[in-house]
């Protein structure tokens, strides 16, 4: 991975996390293997006040190895102060069973100074993909 300071923080957060989504779809490596290149073993993600930690996290990526057929990141506004990022952006996916969703994250994320995530705080919420963005 990159270090954060590389680019600017909306075009690192879309690159990381469509990097590592990718990966976990297309990929046939290991889970955990794939964790190893973007997260840091003692991450913390909290999604809408709940902890995920490492063994959590790696067991989110098998349903959605096999459910996601095709997502993109959109990111509205991103901000950093060192390897800090805040970030508002909108996960667009397409599912196996379910059709189209699209969420809103709103995420408060450490990285380490090679480009891992280590922390994060997120809100998140469920949006008509046909929504259009306000607040820019």
């Amino acid at each position: 991975m990159h270090p954060p300071h590389t680019k600017p923080p909306g075009q690192f957060v879309a690159d990381f996390f469509t990097t590592f989504t990718e990966a976990v779809v297309h990929s046939p490596e290991d889970p955990a293997e794939l964790m190893s290149r973007f997260y840091t073993r003692d991450v913390v993600q909290v999604s809408d006040g709940v902890p995920l930690d490492w063994d959590r996290l790696v067991a989110h990526l098998r349903p959605v190895r096999r459910n996601l057929r095709a997502f993109r990141f959109e990111v509205h506004e991103a901000f950093a102060d060192g390897d800090r990022i805040a970030a508002r952006f909108t996960i667009h996916a397409r599912l196996r069973k379910g059709g189209n969703v699209s969420t809103r994250v709103h995420m408060f994320a450490e990285f380490t100074p090679d480009g891992l995530l280590r922390r994060a705080e997120q809100l998140t919420r469920p949006v008509d993909p046909t929504e259009p963005e306000t607040g820019k």
